[in-house]
């Protein structure tokens, strides 16, 4: 699995991109699938911060989670919940669809 953190319009700190990494290595544990992970960060003219998670994964289109607010850290832990459920939730009619 490849994770790969970039941003847009602001400077990305190595404390930025650790936190990223931490967090979106915790991904695959609720899908196995996972191929690929992509964050990026955007900091657009009012100051806000947009974070966008991008996971590529088995039989499935690419899944994505956006979160925008003034907390950089507080977007990415809120899109990686939100990746967290799309994951889970497809996991979840994978195995139902087995059935």
């Amino acid at each position: 699995m490849r994770i790969e953190v970039s941003a847009k319009h602001m400077e990305l700190t190595d404390a930025i991109r650790e936190y990223a990494d931490q967090k979106a290595a915790k991904l695959p544990r609720y899908y196995d699938g996972v191929q690929e992970i992509e964050v990026v960060f955007e900091k657009n003219g009012r100051g806000e911060f947009m974070v966008e998670l991008r996971v590529d994964s088995e039989k499935h289109d690419t899944f994505v989670a956006k979160q925008s607010g003034l907390d950089v850290y507080e977007c990415l832990d809120q899109s990686v919940d939100k990746m967290a459920r799309q994951l889970t939730d497809f996991k979840e009619k994978l195995k139902n669809s087995k059935r």
